[in-house]
């Protein structure tokens, strides 16, 4: 990763409507997986925020190659990823980046809850995946970001 790079993308800022326009890095080798996370959040995951892109890697390597050329308010990072975990991932982002954008990990299990604090997540939800959970996550942590600036 470079370490010369300054932040990671734009923070999330309300446009003049109130929206939070995110933009958001998904990574899972699951199309499953990946699908219903899109589907839980939609593109309006709360009243004031709207997903304006998605970003889907399979790869570690492609994860790495798009946050370091930044553009990303928050990313989606599955722990059950073979053979390069969304948890390992996170903490490896969130060590290497400055201005690491707010990262979501989803967890095997909801008492994984502890490898979420270790990877540096700040928020996690455990598979099965609760679409509500997804939604509300995405959206807390767009209003994060604004918040943040």
């Amino acid at each position: 990763m470079s370490d010369s790079h300054a932040a990671a993308g734009p923070a999330s800022t309300p446009a003049a409507d109130g929206v939070h326009r995110v933009r958001v890095l998904l990574y899972s080798d699951d199309i499953t997986t990946r699908d219903a996370v899109r589907a839980a959040a939609g593109r309006r995951p709360a009243r004031d925020v709207e997903v304006v892109a998605w970003h889907e890697c399979a790869t570690a390597e492609a994860v790495i190659e798009a946050m370091d050329a930044g553009g990303y308010d928050i990313a989606v990072l599955d722990g059950e990823t073979a053979p390069v975990g969304g948890l390992g991932l996170c903490r490896q982002l969130k060590n290497e980046i400055f201005r690491c954008p707010p990262i979501l990990v989803l967890t095997g299990r909801p008492q994984d809850a502890w490898l979420a604090g270790w990877s540096l997540a700040d928020d996690a939800v455990p598979h099965p995946l609760d679409p509500i959970a997804v939604a509300e996550a995405i959206a807390r942590l767009a209003r994060d970001r604004a918040s943040v600036g």
